[in-house]
């Protein structure tokens, strides 16, 4: 098998983000730089879903864009609510109803233009966590940390919905793929 086959590498083309979905390399739009995974062989839970527990999980998300906040909802009781920064002019955060199709833990990020690999984490650009929540069949939006924390409550990335890395991972903790996704 090629090394190619082996390593998932994610790169930014034209202000689009390529993530794995299922083994494959898919485009994703997100922000300036990008992930990069080595082969799930590898690294077995990076993209891996929380497994069903008894601890209480959000039954839908609600992403307000005027608010700027992402709502986790048990049934009607808000578990919790957090700051986000949205799509600027141009990139937008989709509007509709979608459902979280993806999840990994701690991906590492390539530069597109200079082709460095940043170690995953909290100053990874993508944070520490993924939850991919649209797609059109080739690009890819949804929930991440930033280390840019101060762009909380604007509109700055490329469709994706930038967190505050503490609250991702707490967000991470309460969902489940599958789970509604209602952007409004």
């Amino acid at each position: 098998m090629s090394l190619n086959r082996l390593l998932l590498g994610l790169t930014l083309i034209g202000g689009s983000l390529l993530l794995p979905i299922s083994g494959m390399q898919l485009q994703a739009i997100a922000d300036e730089v990008t992930p990069e995974m080595t082969a799930p062989a590898s690294q077995p839970e990076a993209m891996a879903t929380p497994p069903e527990t008894d601890k209480v999980l959000a039954t839908r998300l609600v992403l307000n864009l005027k608010e700027r906040r992402v709502y986790a909802y048990q049934e009607n009781k808000v578990l919790a609510s957090y700051p986000v920064a949205i799509g600027k002019k141009g990139w937008e955060t989709p509007k509709g109803n979608f459902t979280v199709m993806q999840m990994i833990e701690n991906p590492k990020w390539k530069n597109p233009w200079n082709g460095r690999v940043s170690a995953p984490g909290p100053n990874s650009p993508l944070g520490e966590r993924w939850i991919g929540f649209w797609t059109n069949g080739k690009n890819y939006i949804g929930f991440h940390g930033t280390p840019g924390e101060h762009v909380m409550g604007q509109a700055v990335s490329h469709g994706c919905v930038r967190m505050r890395n503490r609250d991702v991972k707490a967000l991470y903790e309460l969902v489940k793929t599958g789970i509604p996704v209602i952007v409004q």
